[in-house]
């Protein structure tokens, strides 16, 4: 995969080069996957079950960046970057982008209305990210 995008972003300023380190992506990938197996409880909230798979993207989008070297500190860019390190298709990272504008609101405008549809189609794009972190050989947690 062509890293080209990505060199782009170092060159202004906004990813930086840092080697991946072998526990920080085991924990990303754990913490991931612990979250998207919650978001999937259909028992919780559904402002619950948003914060989890939310977080469990971000997880795994950052996980992928990572493993590629860079490391970012704008949250929507690590979605943004998603064709370039996993290869995902614009729909998804699109999806992802809009959940974060979603989460903003949520976080920062104390807007609890969500839609369980929106929620459906994060864990199942939080579910497609971990197949993705998979194929790269990023390691699971035990159970995966």
């Amino acid at each position: 995969m062509s890293s080209a995008e990505l060199e782009r972003l170092v060159g202004i300023g906004k990813l930086k080069y840092e080697p991946p380190a072998r526990a920080e992506l085991e924990g990303l990938v754990a913490s991931a996957v612990a979250r998207l197996e919650d978001a999937r409880n259909e028992s919780l909230s559904v402002v619950s079950r948003f914060d989890l798979a939310y977080n469990a993207a971000h997880s795994l989008a950052l996980a992928a960046l990572r493993w590629h070297g860079y490391r970012s500190e704008n949250r929507y860019l690590v979605f943004q970057t998603l064709a370039h390190t996993l290869g995902s298709p614009a729909p998804s990272w699109r999806l992802l982008a809009r959940c974060h504008e979603r989460r903003n609101r949520v976080e920062y405008e104390g807007d609890q209305e969500i839609e369980g549809r929106i929620v459906e189609d994060l864990v199942h794009a939080a579910g497609e990210l971990l197949e993705g972190v998979k194929a790269l050989g990023l390691p699971m947690p035990p159970d995966e």
